[in-house]
């Protein structure tokens, strides 16, 4: 693993200013979620809760996912500085890591995860001896634009990496539950997806020593964070390319909260596909182009009964997926009709990538099927939600975070159980990119808890 360090972040004045043994400040109006996830009325909620939410510095431009003005970016510095100067947000004057403990409801169980916020040195993506820094998901150059400019105009690293590591022997899983088990925390927040947000501040040499003895020579496989991982390179590059950037540079370090794949509370979530605007589409149709990749068994009842058989049919093995279509209100659970069925399509990539599922959604089910044979060859628009309900409402008509809403036509909802996370491994250890859209990892974590500031 790239060295782990601790750092003297920039937090909200009260997280700094609790006294041990005091009540935890409580940071609720001023956390949110990270920028990749919210729209418009979303910031807004969040700044009707607090002028100082830190959304108004990480999301100076909607949408995201390009460049923006570059006056919204300067915005963004002058109002982060206004804080600096007023004492809203203050530098922690010693250096420390973060135990961070979320507490949520998954599936019906109330479920912890723990992790340490921490940085990273910043080094380009790849295996490397003692541990490298490994991708799983692809990206795409607006984000990475709009990050970058955030960046520059602010010179700090707004929100941290979801970082995991092996851990095989659960060393650091369990000096952070320890960490967390000694004595009360001290900042908490309550986001208003329901999760509880806690941190417990680590500086005493011998507890941040021994986690940094846990993690060598592991690789890191970034869960969430690609583009802005990919901002932190562009970033130091641009340095290095007007002179010498010193070994202890902030900008060569980059925030992470890093979690151990042993601790119990690592969730993924599915993420559906709901697949639209075909012109040439019918239930009829869609089966009778698809009758030679796919075996399915019909069920009666719906799409919950869809999504409850795609769960309980375990006979049809691993790679079992649900078709529900949304005009008639026909279920199916299918497999794929061949062992190995991207094996010609994508011979060329690891045995782990083409066993995924949601590689088999998009390769063979709509670049072989719909847009082929039911679209003339146009794409087909897409949906995205993560879950059961998310899908019906997209189906009705509604307009979700993961898409739907006004102009797109909901035809044909394909269910996926979660990406196993071997498999998120297996692959970044083969140096290949999962499909979009092919892992959730809930929750996610906060923004707002420590800024890295990167001079």
């Amino acid at each position: 693993m790239p060295s782990v360090h601790a750092f003297a972040p920039l937090q909200y004045a009260s997280a700094i200013e609790t006294r041990p043994g005091a009540a935890p400040c409580d940071l609720s109006a001023v956390l949110a979620p990270p920028y990749d996830v919210l729209d418009a009325a979303g910031k807004a909620k969040l700044l009707a809760k607090s002028d100082r939410n830190i959304v108004a510095v990480d999301l100076p431009h909607l949408p995201a996912k390009e460049l923006g003005p570059a006056e919204s970016y300067a915005a963004a510095a002058k109002l982060l500085n206004a804080w600096l100067a007023d004492g809203t947000l203050k530098r922690r004057p010693g250096d420390v890591m973060f135990a961070y403990r979320q507490t949520f409801v998954s599936s019906g169980a109330t479920v912890r995860r723990s992790g340490m916020i921490c940085t990273l040195d910043v080094r380009p993506f790849g295996a490397a001896p003692g541990g490298g820094i490994l991708p799983h998901e692809q990206t795409f150059s607006g984000p990475k634009e709009d990050r970058l400019a955030l960046m520059r105009a602010t010179g700090t690293q707004l929100s941290p990496i979801f970082g995991l590591h092996a851990d095989e022997h659960g060393q650091a899983a369990r000096l952070i539950m320890n960490t967390c088990n000694a004595r009360p925390c001290d900042a908490t927040a309550r986001t208003d997806d329901g999760t509880l947000h806690e941190i417990w501040t680590v500086q005493d040499e011998p507890t941040l020593a021994s986690y940094q003895r846990a993690l060598g020579g592991e690789d890191v496989f970034i869960a969430d964070g690609h583009h802005r991982y990919n901002t932190a390179l562009n970033y130091l590059t641009e340095l290095e390319k007007t002179g010498p950037v010193p070994a202890n540079h902030p900008a060569r370090r980059c925030m992470f909260v890093l979690i151990s794949m042993a601790d119990p509370g690592l969730v993924i979530w599915p993420t559906h596909r709901v697949l639209g605007g075909m012109a040439g589409y019918s239930r009829d149709a869609f089966l009778a182009a698809a009758g030679q990749h796919i075996v399915v068994e019909p069920i009666a009842g719906g799409l919950e009964a869809t999504a409850s058989a795609m769960e309980s049919l375990a006979g049809m093995g691993e790679r079992r997926f649900g078709l529900y279509d949304i005009a008639s209100g026909y279920g199916y659970v299918a497999i794929p009709s061949s062992p190995d069925p991207l094996k010609g399509r994508c011979g060329d990539k690891p045995k782990a990538w083409r066993d995924l599922t949601v590689a088999f959604v998009q390769h063979v089910l709509v670049e072989q099927i719909c847009q082929p044979v039911l679209n003339g060859g146009q794409p087909v628009t897409w949906a995205f939600p993560h879950t059961i309900a998310e899908v019906a409402d997209i189906a009705r008509g509604g307009q979700t975070g993961a898409g739907g809403g006004k102009g797109f036509v909901p035809q044909l909802a394909v269910l996926v159980r979660p990406t196993p996370l071997q498999a998120v491994r297996d692959v970044s250890r083969a140096g290949e990119l999962m499909p979009q859209k092919s892992t959730f990892f809930y929750p996610k974590l906060a923004t707002g808890l420590a800024l890295n500031p990167l001079s």
